[in-house]
């Protein structure tokens, strides 16, 4: 992504250690304190300066919220955990303050940090405080230069670690992580790295790959959801984008001439047409409902060509797959390629003879210059860690989520931990949207977590609601559109 990086400092930070099962564990920094305690002196100072003490912190920006703070801040973290004294870069992050007497929530979406003012659905629950963390390797977030080496899930749960024990003298009551997708998967990595940080977590739609080369529950998702007509509404667009390669590509490279678009990374521009177009019916159920089939062309083999193209760039986005496009995504398809995993599905109802390159792995849009090797024993290891040790842990997914056919799940040993999929809703879903009983526990479960459940909900869960008002502002969510194959 972008460069840019202010001045870096030198400052004490945690050191990781591998364990003999290869599981990192942190040592204690000396400049942070995990108590919560703070003298009288400090209470009374504003909570800038408050903020603006603790050794490594910056501000960059600070706007107005009725009811709130919010402060945009840079946070001196090293590039290496485990080895600190080996350069720092700064880490973008936002605190929104309500009150050091509530809650806080931690939050990431896995990629860049907003910089406008929001709230995440268990800040509004517990009515709390909200700090929000840029994913490393985002830009401005990226050291430079750039060592990919340390773009690892243990190395971004450390970034997080860092910041709650200099953010918990200030806020020292409870503490839940949470994040969407992507950020889901990294709450739950934080759990798993440092379980005694957190007092709960709330994963939304973390899709959980723990064996890369089995993604048959991808292909059975497809040939189920929703409805007949819809999905064969889907497929039939899907594979005449590639019967109308020729044309359709023709004003591909119109589109891409007017626009300046170019296709290094990818490799070529048919390359990326059939990756936006074989995108297609994965990304029509990650961000629609049932309903806005509707809006998809009824009879694929006689609409016009612009129908055609129309309907996948607006769901797919024939920008996406360029360099331009990309470039903002590679840290993503980094962690794909090395940790994460990435899907591999089919397309029966294509003939083979439309199909040149099929469902293309994380290594194709990341540039060569940056080497990658994929760990098969990273997300075996959070996945078993998971179901043996949950603890205070919630997930959330949507029926008709392609994200949700690999999902997390709990085994015998978790302990009051739950997953719920919420009926007919896609990559948005939420606790909100869960049926009634489930949607009064988990509201009931995450105000305890943080502390803050009412005797009446104590006593009778289904008494459980968000304690902060709904502001349509504040609150406004929408799913992530700005790329398609990603969670």
């Amino acid at each position: 992504m972008r460069k840019a990086l202010r001045g870096l400092l030198v400052l004490t930070v945690l050191i990781g250690t591998l364990s003999t099962a290869g599981t990192a564990t942190a040592v204690q920094p000396e400049a942070h304190g995990t108590t919560g305690a703070t003298s009288t002196a400090d209470e009374g100072k504003d909570i800038l300066d408050r903020l603006l003490a603790i050794p490594g912190m910056s501000l960059v920006q600070e706007k107005p919220y009725t009811g709130y703070r919010f402060f945009v801040l840079n946070f001196t973290q090293p590039v290496d955990h485990r080895h600190p004294s080996k350069g720092t870069f700064q880490q973008r992050i936002t605190v929104l303050h309500k009150d050091t007497a509530r809650p806080t929530v931690f939050y990431t979406g896995g990629y860049n940090v907003s910089t406008t003012p929001s709230r995440r659905e268990p800040t509004q629950i517990v009515d709390g405080n909200q700090v929000s963390m840029e994913y490393r390797y985002f830009t401005p977030s990226r050291p430079d230069p750039a060592d990919w080496s340390k773009l690892d899930i243990w190395q971004a749960a450390s970034d997080q670690h860092r910041i709650f024990e200099a953010l918990k003298p200030l806020y020292g009551k409870k503490w839940i992580s949470t994040g969407g997708s992507k950020g889901g998967m990294t709450a739950t990595y934080y759990e798993r790295f440092y379980p005694h940080d957190m007092d709960g977590v709330v994963a939304y739609v973390a899709p959980n790959d723990v064996v890369n080369d089995e993604d048959s529950a991808y292909d059975r998702f497809f040939a189920s959801v929703g409805t007949k007509e819809c999905r064969d509404r889907l497929n039939a667009v899907q594979r005449e984008a590639l019967v109308r390669r020729e044309p359709l590509e023709k004003k591909y490279a119109d589109y891409a001439a007017e626009n300046g678009y170019t296709f290094t990374t990818v490799g070529s521009l048919d390359k990326a047409y059939e990756a936006v177009v074989l995108d297609y019916v994965w990304g029509f159920w990650q961000y629609s409902l049932l309903k806005d089939c509707d809006t998809i062309p009824a009879d694929a083999a006689h609409a016009s060509d612009d129908d055609i193209w129309n309907s996948v760039d607006t769901i797919s986005g024939f920008s996406f797959y360029t360099d331009q496009g990309l470039e903002p995504y590679t840290p993503y398809y980094y962690q794909a390629g090395t940790q994460l995993g990435a899907p591999t599905i089919h397309f029966p109802h294509i003939e083979k003879k439309y199909v040149r390159y099929g469902y293309q792995a994380p290594r194709t849009f990341v540039p060569r210059s940056i080497p990658m090797r994929f760990q098969p024993s990273a997300m075996r290891d959070v996945d078993g860690w998971v179901s043996r040790n949950a603890h205070h842990m919630l997930f959330v997914y949507g029926q008709n989520d392609p994200w949700g056919a690999e999902r997390f799940r709990l085994g015998s040993k978790a302990r009051d931990s739950y997953v719920f999929t919420a009926p007919g809703l896609n990559h948005g879903a939420n606790v909100a949207g869960l049926a009634a009983d489930e949607k009064a526990l988990a509201t009931a479960r995450v105000l305890d977590w943080a502390g803050v459940a009412s005797a009446t909900v104590q006593a009778d869960p289904s008494a459980a609601r968000p304690l902060a008002r709904f502001d349509a502002k504040l609150d406004h969510r929408d799913t992530e559109r700005d790329m398609t194959l990603r969670p």
